[in-house]
């Protein structure tokens, strides 16, 4: 039953005390952001450390409860609300403190760890992914704290070192630690929004199945003039079988592929539309002559969701400067296939594995590596928790929520489905051109502003609908 409460946004005093600290809360995710937290390199495992027992300091600075949990690899930290009431619904905020690595240094135009501010903007690594979209969620929380307002829900924190690097520790610790963990959703803020004028609640995510196919004829690199025509290529060979896998429609091919398909509805198509696409724009920005999807749907929905078949690499013969007439003795080609909603990643990888041998011909030596996959994952964007995202993230950014699909893919997202039983509200704030992953990684300071009161209305929203 929903908790009946005298509010559904939050106090006057709470969003008064954002206000009033928010140079503070700067200066704060400015000294987060120094510290060098690149989970990838070993370098930085002292870094990594450092970086979470920051975190636990200023997560108690809050007001919260906070420490450092081990792991197989890296350190979680987790936090929660003091004197927690068994009444009351639980939720938890995930997010990580590792960073990706800075390179090519070259290419940006000031020191990655060194926090540049040009306006309402700051350039820094891991600062919009995801330092500074967690960190708003602690500044929240401390706000209705420090204000000596009772919050309606028991909000607890987990937030991890290896994101960059798949999780791995996370996905150990998970079982282990449900009962500790347990909670009515999670609140996990480590995605996009179009823009400060439209923020978004993001309700699903594409799921992945990476393999490698590799390809091995003659027992050596063959002169092509001596031996071509009467041994076949392996390198033609893969691009044959390749080639044949998506159909001019944009249609992967592999049996089976689509049987478990969710079809987009009516209602969400009609939500999609409402994300503000300029296509041209687009086109120019990626740099093709020509856009190219599946028939019979929009590019927004053909990038988030739509299944795909992907190339990512490909690999065979003489790569060196100038010619070398040679057949290939081998080919590879590492690929992934986007999933969505239904789709399992173990079946579609089991149906191209079936399909590969039965058109590999038998003048090539077939041979392939599963990679590790994630499952695709869906929030009812017409249910009570989505809609109280939503509310939330309107009192935040004083805009209409949209709901967006994402192309990408959080495989931790479905782990905590999987665990926990429950589901996650994604609302993030950064925004497109924040170059996460990329050089000059920046967040705008309107949002972190805006995303600190979406956190504060959030609580009460979602007290309400659990």
């Amino acid at each position: 039953m929903p908790l009946h409460i005298s509010f559904m946004k939050a106090p006057e005093a709470v969003l008064k005390y954002l206000a009033d600290n928010e140079e503070r809360f700067i200066e704060e995710l400015f000294s987060y952001a120094r510290i060098p937290s690149i989970s990838a390199q070993s370098v930085h495992t002292g870094d990594m450390r450092d970086c979470a027992k920051w975190l636990v300091a200023r997560c108690k600075k809050a007001g919260l409860q906070a420490e450092i949990r081990k792991t197989s690899g890296h350190p979680v930290v987790l936090a929660w609300t003091p004197r927690q009431d068994p009444k009351k619904p639980t939720f938890l905020i995930y997010g990580h403190y590792d960073v990706q690595p800075p390179e090519p240094l070259d290419l940006w135009t000031s020191p990655p760890f060194e926090p540049r501010r040009i306006g309402r903007r700051v350039y820094a690594r891991g600062i919009s992914d995801n330092k500074g979209q967690h960190l708003a969620h602690i500044n929240a929380i401390e706000a209705w704290l420090k204000t000596g307002n009772e919050l309606p829900c028991n909000v607890n924190f987990l937030i991890e070192g290896e994101e960059e690097i798949g999780s791995k520790a996370l996905y150990g610790f998970l079982p282990k630690h449900v009962r500790e963990l347990a909670c009515r959703a999670l609140v996990v803020s480590d995605t996009e929004i179009p823009g400060l004028k439209h923020p978004a609640l993001c309700y699903s995510l594409r799921g992945m199945a990476p393999m490698e196919i590799r390809l091995e004829g003659p027992a050596r690199d063959l002169h092509s003039g001596l031996f071509g025509g009467a041994v076949d290529n392996p390198a033609m060979v893969l691009c044959q079988m390749l080639g044949a896998l998506r159909d001019e429609r944009g249609q992967v091919t592999i049996p089976g592929f689509y049987d478990d398909v969710a079809e987009l509805s009516h209602y969400e198509r009609q939500q999609m539309a409402k994300v503000p696409f300029h296509e041209e724009k687009f086109r120019r920005s990626v740099g093709v002559r020509t856009l190219f999807g599946e028939t019979g749907y929009t590019p927004d929905e053909q990038r988030a969701a739509r299944p795909t078949f992907e190339i990512n690499g490909l690999t065979s013969g003489y790569q060196g400067e100038g010619g070398k007439t040679i057949i290939p003795s081998w080919a590879s080609a590492k690929i992934t296939l986007r999933l969505v909603p239904n789709q399992d990643p173990k079946k579609i990888l089991a149906l191209l594995r079936k399909h590969l041998k039965a058109v590999c011909p038998p003048t090539v030596r077939l041979q392939l590596t599963e990679g590790q996959g994630g499952e695709p994952y869906m929030l009812d964007p017409t249910g009570a928790l989505a809609q109280a995202g939503r509310r939330a993230a309107k009192r935040g950014f004083g805009r209409e929520c949209l709901l967006v699909r994402s192309g990408g893919s959080i495989p931790i997202i479905a782990a905590f489905k999987k665990y926990l039983k429950a589901d996650s509200l994604m609302l993030g704030f950064a925004l497109p051109d924040d170059n996460a992953h990329s050089p000059n990684e920046k967040f705008s300071l309107d949002a972190y502003r805006a995303g600190m009161k979406m956190s504060a209305h959030l609580w009460p929203e979602l007290a309400a609908a659990a």
